[in-house]
């Protein structure tokens, strides 16, 4: 249903573009989010987006990475610009609608929980 690509290896500073392959169903009738889970903690939210556009994003990710959909692809992608030693994580795509709280604008809390998920991609960010 959601097939990952795109992670590796990148310098501190450095960029990487993740995609996700959905089922036509499953992009059009869901929410899609990124999550990630960095070694010894748990899974967190990292970026939403509504059918509509809509979008949130976990603070310390917010103006360094972009969530975005093509919704002629059925494919979802995070832009992850500036990458930091802390965003070192398997970051998994997701279909769902994750409850969003605590929101400044377009910066909230976002709940890791999901519908459906990919089997992850893994991103390591060396200093």
């Amino acid at each position: 249903q959601l097939a990952e690509a795109g992670g590796g290896s990148v310098q501190a500073g450095g960029s990487l573009r993740l995609s996700c392959e959905a089922s036509e169903y499953t992009y059009k009738t869901l929410c899609m989010a990124w999550f990630r889970q960095r070694p010894g903690q748990e899974r967190e939210g990292v970026a939403t987006i509504g059918s509509d556009g809509v979008t949130t994003y976990q603070g310390s990710v917010e103006g360094r990475f972009t969530i975005s959909r093509d919704n002629v692809k059925s494919t979802l992608y995070l832009q992850m610009n500036n990458l930091k030693p802390e965003d070192t994580a398997m970051y998994y795509c997701a279909a769902g609608c994750p409850l969003t709280t605590h929101c400044t604008g377009n910066v909230c809390s976002i709940e890791p929980r999901a519908d459906y998920w990919g089997q992850g991609t893994q991103v390591t960010v060396s200093s």
